[in-house]
């Protein structure tokens, strides 16, 4: 069974097949729910789900390859053949999907000439390596092996990037030789320079917008003239950066009817569609993006609900019954459908009885490093979390203190004191000091997101450059990574009721007698991450719009679940609250 094209429609095995696709993560979703998100896809009336595949997750050191778990990439698509899904998969390697560093591996970027998405060869050994092992698991899943992967993208929107041929020919042409024969395309903004850079002559295009789908699929014929349309990304809702109010459209809008009567608009053209997303799911750990080139740099929230037909949880959104009600004008779709919410509980208030500093626990968590400067995260072998640096410097002495090339924030202290904070999407990275002595100068900087998207990509994180005072650099440094990737050495005591200043862990008890999907609030709770039995939840912010973590059922167990929350800057109350609905904003 070929996917291929007649000069108006997809054919299927040679039958006429308009491609009814939505976009799901599997690594942004619970094993145990892919069922459950499918099949919801199913009675929609689907007949596809599209996934990326997030290499930096599945190479996160160079030459270790993970295929487990949330990764297990091979039971996802068997599912959704189960399922009766077709699977359109977009290996990348490069994903944007508001995925730190649009899913490249940050140990790209210890290599200080690194150019990514191009000919660099370096960069390209890399992508082959990755190739080799990935792309065997999904060949004997194609459509043409009597699989249900009908298609597979090449790169992902490169004319929003570049225009390197030899790097596309050289992802096309690695495809082919992995034994990939199936349909392959790319998908681009609907604009002359994205079609222009970002497209092969043999290679099918497709394009992806919101709105105004007339516009954009005329776009399109003036560089494909004949061939199916479609829109491999209808964005169905849009994301959240901290500090905005939640989206519901790309455009800002609170309706969706814009977006309705554009779904109208595609279908009476007759074109095939992908909706983005269709179910979003969680950026948990780390995972998260960030947006920068050319606006200030902004990082990308937990949650990844996207406002789209099946919400955080799995629960259908007014999307879902609106989208569907324009579908069954034009296609034929179950006429029944049994999608039911998943459990909700609130379990209450829980108190946090335990409590450690980070200063205090840094031998435990990180292998401190001699440095002669303040070099990025990356030089050191790190790829998420944290990372403090620590120095002497003399006095007395008055002046500026600079981070230059802070990426993202840092919290300053002297002899274990707070004296300010620096952002870099404000741009506020220096501070006057009055140093009367000798003292201990540490830097605590967070990793908020890697740029996923534009010309900001290669984006290191910690200090880029170094620190100054009056435009001397300090140098001696020692450096302590702060992956958090094992917490198991902190050493707990009783909570310390006196308001803490301090970056402090606090570990908490939740007993749960049937487990339940719930939402994590921190009322009083300033700014941090979360983990609950081992698994980080993710990042929270007082500053929202997001003010829930989503808690999935299967990471819960019965009796007791342990609960430790890294706090940065301190806490008003030491109470956190497990509720049956989310709030995003």
């Amino acid at each position: 069974m070929t996917l291929t094209t007649s000069s108006t429609q997809f054919l299927l095995n040679e039958k006429p097949f308009r491609i009814l696709s939505g976009a799901m993560h599997y690594f942004r979703v619970v094993p145990e729910y892919w069922r459950d998100r499918l099949e919801k896809m199913r009675a929609f009336g689907l007949n596809t789900v599209e996934t990326y595949v997030p290499w930096n997750l599945h190479e996160p050191r160079p030459g270790e390859f993970h295929f487990d778990g949330m990764l297990d990439i091979v039971k996802f698509i068997e599912t959704a053949n189960d399922v009766g899904l077709k699977v359109i998969v977009r290996p990348g390697p490069y994903i944007c999907s508001e995925w730190d560093f649009g899913g490249l591996p940050s140990w790209l970027l210890k290599d200080p000439d690194m150019q990514i998405r191009c000919a660099y060869p370096p960069y390209l050994a890399a992508v082959d390596r990755f190739f080799d092992v990935l792309l065997p698991k999904l060949a004997p899943f194609q459509s043409t092996k009597g699989g249900p992967i009908i298609a597979m993208q090449v790169e992902n929107e490169y004319g929003s990037y570049g225009n390197d041929k030899v790097y596309l020919r050289h992802l096309t042409d690695g495809m082919r030789s992995h034994g990939i024969d199936s349909f392959l395309f790319t998908s681009d903004g609907p604009r002359d320079i994205c079609l222009q850079g970002g497209t092969l002559p043999d290679v099918f295009k497709t394009v992806n917008f919101a709105f105004d789908a007339k516009e954009a699929f005329a776009k399109l014929r003036e560089y494909q003239p004949d061939g199916p349309l479609m829109v491999m990304e209808f964005w169905s809702g849009w994301f959240d950066h901290w500090g905005e109010p939640h989206h519901i459209s790309e455009d800002g809008s609170e309706s969706i009817q814009r977006s309705l009567d554009t779904l109208n608009e595609i279908l009476a053209m007759g074109a095939s569609i992908n909706f983005y997303m269709f179910h979003g799911g969680t950026n948990f750990g780390f995972m998260n993006g960030a947006n920068c080139d050319p606006s200030p740099y902004q990082a990308d929230v937990t949650s990844y609900d996207y406002a789209c037909p099946l919400s955080e949880s799995g629960d259908l959104s007014p999307r879902y019954e609106g989208y569907r009600e324009v579908l069954k004008k034009y296609v034929e779709i179950p006429a029944t459908f049994d999608v039911r919410p998943s459990t909700k509980r609130a379990y209450g208030s829980i108190e946090m009885t335990e409590s450690v500093g980070l200063l205090e626990s840094l031998d435990g968590l990180s292998q401190v490093r001699l440095s002669v400067n303040a070099h990025p995260m990356e030089m050191y072998d790190q790829d998420y979390g944290f990372i403090l640096y620590r120095t002497k410097v003399t006095g007395p002495r008055m002046g500026i203190l600079r981070v230059r090339g802070l990426h993202d924030r840092a919290q300053v202290f002297i002899n274990g004191e707070l004296v300010d904070v620096f952002d870099r999407e404000s741009g506020n990275e220096y501070s006057a000091v009055d140093i009367v002595n000798d003292v201990q100068l540490d830097i605590l900087v967070e990793n908020m997101g890697r740029v996923n998207f534009g010309p900001a990509m290669l984006d290191r994180k910690g200090i880029t450059d170094g620190v100054t005072i009056n435009d001397q650099y300090q140098f001696g440094w020692e450096v302590f990574p702060l992956p958090l990737s094992d917490l198991s050495k902190l050493m707990f005591s009783e909570v310390n009721t006196a308001p803490q200043h301090q970056p402090t862990f606090y570990r908490g008890t939740l007993q749960v007698d049937e487990p339940a999907d719930t939402f994590l609030a921190l009322p009083g709770w300033t700014k941090g991450v979360v983990w609950l039995n081992g698994f980080n939840l993710g990042r929270y912010w007082e500053r929202g719009a997001q003010k829930t973590l989503y808690v999935p059922a299967p990471l819960l167990k019965r009796g007791a679940n342990e609960l430790i929350v890294f706090e940065l800057h301190g806490t008003g109350q030491l109470t956190v609250e497990f509720r049956a609905a989310p709030e995003l904003g």
